[in-house]
C-alpha cells in the first residue's frame, strides 16, 4: 500500500529531511508559513516576537489593535506569554513580521536617533487611573524626567502618588510608554520593571542624545 500525501504534507515532509540539510531553516520556513496561514485565516490573536536590546532581550507582543506587551527578561518572557493566554487569547504565535515596525522603532530608539515612539498601542491590560497615569507619560520629554507627585498632578489626582506608583511598577509597554522617566522627589530612581541598571541606562541614553 502506498501512502500519497497531500502537495501541503509533502512540503512538510520535505522541509523536515533529511538533517543534513540543515533542520533550522527548515523549521524557520515551516514556522513563517503557519504564522502567514494562521492572520490569513484569523487564527493569530497575538503575534510575538524577542529582539535584542542593550537592556537585554525584549519581548514584544502585538493584537490586531497594537502593541499589547513589552517585557524585558526578569519578567519571565513564558511567563509573560502565558498571562497573555489567560487574559487576551490563547491564540499566540511567534510572528515577527507582525512587529517589525516595533523592532525598528526601538532599534532607532538604542541607536540614538528616534526621540519617540510612532507605534499603534493595545492598553487593553490597564484600566481606570492606571491608564490615565499611562497615557500621560509619553508629555513627559525626551530627555527628561517627572517625580510621582507632577504625574499625580498631571493625571488629576494629586493625591495619588503610590498610585502613579504602582501604575508605572505594571507598565505593560515599558520603553515605548516611558515610565522609566518617571523618578522620585528627591531625584532617585525608584523602582522598574526592567531592573534598576535598565532605568539608569535608559536615562543615560535620553541625556546623552
Amino acid at each position: 500500500m502506498t501512502l500519497e500525501l497531500s502537495p501541503d504534507h509533502a512540503e512538510v515532509v520535505s522541509l523536515l529531511h533529511p538533517l543534513d540539510a540543515g533542520l533550522e531553516p527548515a523549521i524557520a520556513s515551516l514556522h513563517a508559513r503557519l504564522a502567514r496561514d494562521a492572520q490569513l485565516t484569523h487564527t493569530l490573536d497575538i503575534a510575538y516576537r524577542v529582539v535584542d536590546s542593550p537592556v537585554g532581550k525584549l519581548l514584544l507582543a502585538a493584537t490586531d489593535r497594537g502593541i499589547v506587551r513589552v517585557a524585558f527578561e526578569l519578567e519571565d518572557h513564558d511567563s509573560v506569554l502565558q498571562l497573555l493566554a489567560n487574559t487576551v487569547s490563547p491564540r499566540i504565535l511567534q510572528a515577527p513580521a507582525r512587529l517589525d515596525d516595533a523592532a525598528r522603532e526601538l532599534d532607532e530608539y538604542f541607536k540614538g536617533t528616534r526621540t519617540e515612539f510612532d507605534l499603534t498601542l493595545d492598553f487593553r491590560l490597564c484600566r481606570g487611573f492606571r491608564l490615565n497615569v499611562l497615557r500621560h507619560l509619553p508629555r513627559i520629554p525626551y530627555g527628561s524626567t517627572a517625580s510621582y507627585a507632577q504625574v499625580a498632578q498631571a493625571a488629576g489626582s494629586p493625591n495619588a502618588v503610590r498610585a502613579v506608583g504602582t501604575a508605572c511598577a505594571t507598565n505593560p509597554l515599558p520603553l515605548i510608554v516611558p515610565c522609566h522617566r518617571v523618578v522620585k522627589s528627591d531625584g532617585s530612581f525608584g523602582g522598574y520593571l526592567g531592573g534598576s541598571e535598565a532605568k539608569r541606562a535608559l536615562l543615560r541614553l535620553e541625556a546623552a542624545a
